[in-house]
């Protein structure tokens, strides 16, 4: 029988009230459990012999020098899997799951054996001591890096360059190859390559997760405020700021009076119109609900209406949505040091 409305409130706010630590969670018998046996099965596949310890945190991530993978705590279960998809509004599925863990693995081989600290390393994906940016200006024109996770997120520090290097390569039926003949990436793909053989077949030393590796033991706050914390704040100083762009996409209620009100269209549209934007910009979906929530707030107070297609309105607005994301990201890049492997 399926849970009606009613049963999955009270269920929400039953969970939304606990502390994480105190929900028992655990990666046996879940479909984490099934994700890491299918990463370890494909470095087996590839004569590796280390299989990096994974744990239950706060998101994906790889403490910063510490070979260990970090896993959403909600994919470690459907009833938290349901509520981050209500929260943040879409939840990675089997094959983007798949993407994140072989990349973390590849920060874990990467710290495990300390290949940041080679010289070979260094020549070809830069010095890890670089200030490490949340947002950071890429070029999609690039051939220098791979491509593996939306955002050009190898672009984004020489640590992840090499995280997206090494999954990219670890890809099962990708033949990497031919896939990057002609780039200067391909020279990256070939290093990880011949150091994979070459440290292969040893096992490293790895210490057990620490409280401030954050493992869910540790997360003793409740649910709520675990996503209250992850919310972002809009560097908008004047609320009207983007009244004007939303006067271009949409229309006064005088000159549309029969059209869908703005606020109630993109109320309507939020979880689509954050997914497209997230996809191609690679920004959080926490700060881009922020965003439509703001613009449907502000349509509400103009009146607004939509007056065109509701396709074409919906186009305009995600192309809106990308522009002011993209310009945010190259404006605000002050720099801080690598926390985490992301």
């Amino acid at each position: 029988m399926h849970d009606t409305s009613e049963d999955w409130e009270g269920q929400r706010r039953a969970l939304l009230s606990q502390r994480i630590s105190e929900l028992g969670l655990s990666i046996r018998g879940t479909l984490v459990e099934q994700l890491v046996e299918r990463l370890y099965r494909e470095l087996d596949e590839r004569g590796l012999a280390f299989r990096p310890p994974v744990y239950l945190s706060d998101q994906w991530g790889c403490p910063d020098g510490t070979p260990l993978i970090g896993v959403p705590f909600y994919l470690a279960d459907p009833r938290l899997t349901k509520l981050e998809e209500e929260m943040a509004v879409d939840v990675e599925g089997e094959r983007d799951a798949m993407r994140y863990l072989r990349h973390e693995a590849g920060h874990a081989f990467n710290y495990a054996y300390r290949l940041y600290e080679r010289a070979d390393w260094h020549a070809l994906f830069g010095p890890y001591s670089r200030p490490y940016r949340e947002r950071y200006r890429a070029d999609p024109f690039s051939r220098n890096h791979v491509r593996h996770i939306l955002g050009w997120y190898a672009q984004k520090h020489p640590d992840e360059d090499f995280a997206e290097t090494f999954a990219v390569w670890l890809t099962p039926g990708l033949d990497w190859r031919t896939e990057y003949a002609g780039w200067p990436a391909l020279a990256k793909l070939e290093y990880v390559d011949a150091v994979m053989r070459e440290v292969g077949s040893t096992i490293p030393i790895v210490p057990a997760p620490t409280d401030e590796d954050l493992p869910v033991e540790a997360m003793h706050y409740t649910v709520e405020e675990h996503y209250q914390s992850a919310e972002e704040r809009l560097p908008i100083e004047d609320e009207r700021h983007f009244d004007g762009d939303l006067r271009t996409i949409f229309a006064a209620s005088a000159d549309a009076p029969q059209g869908e009100r703005g606020a109630d269209f993109l109320r309507r549209h939020r979880r689509e119109v954050v997914r497209r934007i997230a996809y191609w910009t690679g920004e959080s979906a926490t700060i881009l609900r922020a965003f439509l929530d703001f613009l449907a707030a502000r349509a509400d107070v103009l009146d607004l209406r939509v007056a065109g297609l509701e396709a074409a309105t919906l186009i305009e607005l995600t192309s809106f949505g990308t522009a002011v994301m993209m310009n945010y990201r190259y404006t605000s890049v002050l720099g801080r040091r690598k926390r985490s492997g992301g």
